[in-house]
């Protein structure tokens, strides 16, 4: 899919349907034909569009004769079989080129409607530089907007985990850890690409750019800081509950355990009384409360051993 937009002269983003000077192009999940398009009218090399649709593409910075491309990972959200959101990263390409400013991604993303609804403030398509800085921008901010959702869903987690014998909760972690991965891979690749775009002379920038450049480091690098406390925090969470969980099961076949011995006085004495060989009092009326007796003063001994020593 492509689609091609225009900032007018109120700020407001139009879509235009041919390419014009200053216009963003939108690529997703481009096909064979608008990839050659775009290749040709904007003297583009095919591989630098291409690059960005390969997921397991690093990120990095390249700057050709006649455009500069750069590709970074966003944080997506995806959904398992159990419909337990899970939390991936995708590459993303940017190419600035003298007239165009091209965006590159295998699906829709959040991140691109917030410039498409005009959610972005001094967002202008024909200022390419500013452009590539503000989506770094947006990129840092969602990285941070969905680590504080893993927070969330590791907090809900844990107060399920304090009653849980089950493993699903287990499973749950085990697929936030795996996020958490995800990001810190990606965020410490996309600071490499930041770094090398504010030492080196990639793009022209004026001073408000290098300053809100800086800004996009700073926030990427909260990132990096906030996924590995989150990381270690979600690991030893995990070994500890993985205990926590075959400690309850332990007090509950211990529970299980005490009473089968409690209840098993009663058995065992009415099988003696039970027996056809001659026992004490067999001719008696009362015998039958006699061998009741004597249950009930064995379980109710060894109950009150048990409840001392805290088994139930």
């Amino acid at each position: 899919m492509m689609n091609i937009y225009l900032s007018n002269d109120q700020g407001k983003l139009e879509e235009i349907h041919e390419l014009k000077n200053g216009c963003w192009v939108n690529l997703i999940s481009p096909t064979e034909s608008e990839i050659r398009y775009i290749a040709e009218h904007l003297n583009i090399p095919i591989d630098s569009i291409k690059d960005a649709l390969d997921d397991e593409e690093r990120s990095r910075i390249e700057k050709e004769d006649n455009h500069v491309l750069i590709i970074v990972d966003i944080p997506i959200i995806t959904y398992d079989e159990g419909n337990i959101p899970t939390y991936e990263t995708i590459p993303i390409g940017m190419i600035i080129t003298n007239t165009c400013f091209i965006t590159v991604c295998l699906q829709e993303n959040p991140i691109f409607e917030e410039f498409t609804k005009n959610k972005v403030k001094n967002f202008y398509t024909y200022m390419k530089t500013r452009f590539a800085l503000q989506m770094l921008y947006m990129i840092s901010t969602y990285y941070l907007r969905y680590l504080k959702q893993i927070n969330r869903k590791t907090s809900e987690i844990e107060k399920q985990l304090h009653q849980s014998m089950q493993n699903k909760e287990l499973f749950s972690l085990l697929s936030l850890e795996k996020s958490l991965v995800y990001f810190t891979t990606s965020l410490k690749a996309n600071n490499i690409v930041m770094e090398r775009l504010l030492r080196l002379n990639y793009l022209r920038m004026y001073e408000d750019d290098q300053e809100l450049l800086e800004d996009v480091i700073i926030e990427n690098k909260q990132a990096i800081e906030m996924t590995e406390v989150y990381s270690s925090i979600l690991s030893g969470m995990m070994d500890a509950f993985a205990s926590v969980i075959s400690n309850n099961l332990n007090i509950v076949m211990k529970f299980l355990a005490a009473i089968t011995i409690v209840i098993s006085f009663p058995t065992m004495v009415t099988s003696f009384y039970g027996m056809n060989v001659p026992i004490p009092y067999q001719d008696k009326p009362y015998a039958y409360l006699v061998a009741l007796g004597i249950s009930f003063v064995l379980s109710s001994i060894t109950a009150f051993v048990f409840w001392k020593k805290r088994y139930f």
